[in-house]
C-alpha cells in the first residue's frame, strides 16, 4: 500500500521526524486511548501515544496529518485478525512506530513532557518506562501476511453480523419504519454525503466543479461537517452521534440530526443544547454513514453521492466494527441512487502540469515573433512601429527640455 497522495506530498522519504535524531526521538508526549481524540491535541513534533488494537487506515492518515514523531501503541497495530493498513501507512510515512508497552504506559508518563524513544524503549531521563516491539517494514509486511492467512474467519464473522443487523433492522431497512421527518426540503434533489474518511480532501476538490451547478443538500456524518467548512462549504444537514465535530460546525446553522442508540439513548443530544440548540433524533444500530443515506432516500433524494464513506470489502475490515454490516446493507438499500464519489479525483485528475502549460504559451509567442520578424509583412510593421517609437522618443524629449 501506498502513502495518499494528499499525504504523501508532505513528506520526505528518508527524513527524519522533527524532535529525531541519531540517539532517536525526543519529544513531548501526548496521550489518549481514543486515537480521535489524541488527534484533535497532537502538535507536529509530539510523540503520540494510543491504545489502539489493529490500527485503522483513517486514525494512520489523522496522525499523519498532524505531524507525529513517533507513535507509541500499548496495544498491537497489527492483532491479525485482518490485514488493517495503519500501520504500514505510519512506517511508509517514516514516522518510528513501536507496539505492545502494554496499557501501564498511560500511569507512567505524563501529558506533555518530554520524553525520548530510542529502540523500543520509551525514557525519561535514563529511566525506561516502557519497552515494546519496533515496527519496520519487515515486521508489517509478516504480520499482515499472517493476518490475510486468517481473513476467511473474518469473512464468516462478517456475513454473521450482517444477518444478525438484518433481523433486527429488517423494518428500517425494508420499509423505512423509524425515520424522522426533517425541516430541510430534499424531496427531488441531489444529497452529498461527507464522511471524513479515504481520500475525502481529493474527492470534495474533484466535485467542486458538480457542488456548483446542481447544488445539491450538503449533508456532513460528524467529522464530514468540519471537512465541508475546511473547503469552503456550510452543510445543510449534520448527522451523527457529534463525538467528533467540531463546536464551529454544529453551531453554523446546519440541521443536527443525532444518531441515537436503538433503545432511544443519544449521548450526543446534551452537547447540542448546552450550546443551545435542539436536533432530530434518529435510533438505528448501524453507524452514523448508514443512517445518513437512510435519511436521504427516505426523504426523497433524487442521487445520493458519497465522499470519504466505505466501498470495498477492505475498507469494511479495515474499519474493525462489527457494524460495518450495516454498511453494506444499507448501500444494497439505497441502491441504483447511490454514486460513489471515491475516485474521481484519480478520474479526472489533469495529468499537464503548469509548467507545461506555460512553456506551450511561450514556445507559442516565440513561434509568432519570428514568423512576424521574417515574413516581409514583418518587415512593414517592423518599419512601421520603429517610426512610431522614433516620434513618442522625439514628443517625450521635448517635454522635458
Amino acid at each position: 500500500m501506498k502513502v495518499p497522495e494528499a499525504i504523501g506530498a508532505r513528506l520526505v522519504r528518508g527524513r527524519r521526524p522533527r524532535g529525531a535524531t541519531a540517539c532517536g526521538v525526543t519529544a513531548p508526549v501526548r496521550c489518549d486511548r481514543r486515537t480521535k481524540d489524541l488527534t484533535k491535541r497532537l502538535r507536529p513534533g509530539d510523540i503520540a501515544v494510543i491504545d489502539h488494537v489493529d490500527l485503522d487506515r483513517v486514525s494512520a492518515e489523522a496522525l499523519v496529518e498532524r505531524g507525529a514523531a513517533a507513535v507509541v501503541n500499548a496495544a498491537r497495530g497489527i492483532s491479525g485478525r485482518y490485514p488493517n493498513l495503519g500501520p504500514r501507512l505510519l512506517v511508509e510515512a517514516g514516522i518510528p512506530v513501536v507496539d505492545q508497552v502494554g496499557p501501564d504506559v498511560f500511569a507512567r508518563v505524563r501529558e506533555g513532557e518530554v520524553l525520548r524513544l530510542e529502540g523500543g524503549v520509551l525514557y525519561r531521563g535514563d529511566t525506561p518506562l516502557a519497552r515494546g516491539v519496533v515496527q519496520d517494514s519487515a515486521a508489517v509486511d509478516a504480520a499482515m501476511a499472517e493476518a490475510r492467512a486468517g481473513l476467511s474467519v473474518q469473512l464468516e464473522a462478517f456475513a454473521a453480523n450482517t444477518m444478525e443487523y438484518l433481523r433486527r433492522e429488517r423494518e428500517l431497512l425494508l420499509d423505512g419504519v423509524g425515520v424522522p421527518e426533517i425541516a430541510t426540503r430534499i424531496e427531488g434533489r441531489h444529497v452529498l454525503i461527507v464522511v471524513r474518511g479515504y481520500h475525502y480532501r481529493e474527492d470534495l476538490a474533484a466535485l467542486r466543479p458538480y457542488i456548483r451547478e446542481y447544488r445539491p443538500v450538503l449533508m456532513g456524518v460528524d467529522g464530514g461537517a468540519d471537512a465541508l467548512l475546511e473547503a469552503g462549504y456550510r452543510p445543510d444537514i449534520i448527522v451523527g452521534d457529534f463525538d467528533s465535530v467540531s463546536d464551529q460546525a454544529l453551531t453554523c446553522g446546519a440541521e443536527l440530526v443525532v444518531h441515537a442508540y436503538r433503545d432511544g439513548r443519544a449521548p450526543g443530544l446534551k452537547r447540542v443544547r448546552d450550546l443551545g440548540h435542539d436536533a432530530v433524533v434518529f435510533p438505528a444500530t448501524g453507524t452514523s454513514e448508514d443512517v445518513a443515506m437512510m435519511l436521504a432516500d427516505d426523504s426523497g433524494a433524487e442521487l445520493i453521492a458519497a465522499v470519504g464513506t466505505h466501498a470495498t470489502l477492505e475498507e469494511f475490515l479495515d474499519k474493525g466494527r462489527a457494524g460495518m454490516a450495516s454498511t453494506f446493507l444499507t448501500r444494497l438499500r439505497v441502491g441504483g441512487k447511490l454514486v460513489d464519489a471515491k475516485g474521481v479525483s484519480r478520474l479526472y485528475r489533469n495529468r499537464i502540469s503548469p509548467w507545461a502549460l506555460l512553456l506551450l504559451v511561450a514556445a507559442s509567442l516565440l513561434t509568432v515573433v519570428v514568423a512576424a520578424y521574417s515574413s516581409p509583412a514583418g518587415v512593414v510593421y517592423r518599419t512601421s512601429i520603429a517610426a512610431r517609437w522614433d516620434a513618442f522618443l522625439y514628443w517625450f524629449t521635448g517635454l522635458l527640455t
